[in-house]
């Protein structure tokens, strides 16, 4: 976290047994300050289709945010050919490159990570962990899939749980979503 910028961290995303869900704390802080408990980092997009979280410097994650619904509605709901354009056009313009944050995005049939750096990677195993929680949720996550009989929903929400007692920076005001 650099000091003095506002964050929003820890979001995971987990494809398992047909279903995906995505999950993220509520925190929000600047500095070593928090400023919100309760933020809500994910949400349902273009007709409930599409489910996306945000993590990073939170002014970024908006511009992020509200660029990729726009792609998502330009590109009628093509989930990859929306992230794609997103990247095009972040690579492109000057102001977009130097933006910091993530976006992780997905569907019934993809799941990717998205950065301000116009980067765009699809996991091997559909499992992302974003922010600064977000590689101690993808452990847990991964865990969790290979040794529990939780569904989707519920791994995101124990995975959560567990990051927030590793990372001081993640809470256990827990949002999912799910598809």
């Amino acid at each position: 976290m650099r000091r003095g910028r506002i964050e929003a961290t820890t979001v995971v995303s987990v494809r398992h047994r047909g279903r995906v869900a995505i999950g993220a704390d509520g925190q929000v802080s600047l500095g070593q300050t928090i400023l919100k408990h309760g933020a809500r980092k994910v949400r349902k997009v273009y007709h409930d289709r599409v489910l996306a979280g945000f993590a990073g410097a939170a002014a970024d994650a908006f511009t992020l945010f509200a660029k990729f619904e726009g792609k998502l509605e330009e590109h009628r709901g093509n989930l990859p050919r929306a992230t794609v354009e997103l990247a095009k056009e972040w690579r492109t313009d000057r102001f977009l490159r130097r933006l910091e944050a993530l976006l992780a995005v997905a569907d019934q049939e993809h799941s990717f990570i998205i950065s301000g750096t116009g980067e765009v990677i699809e996991p091997d195993d559909g499992v992302i962990g974003i922010g600064t929680g977000g590689p101690y949720a993808l452990a847990a996550a991964r865990a969790l899939i290979a040794h529990s009989d939780l569904d989707a929903k519920g791994i995101v929400e124990e995975a959560m749980r567990i990051a927030a007692a590793i990372c001081v920076y993640t809470n256990d005001q827990i949002t999912v979503e799910e598809l």
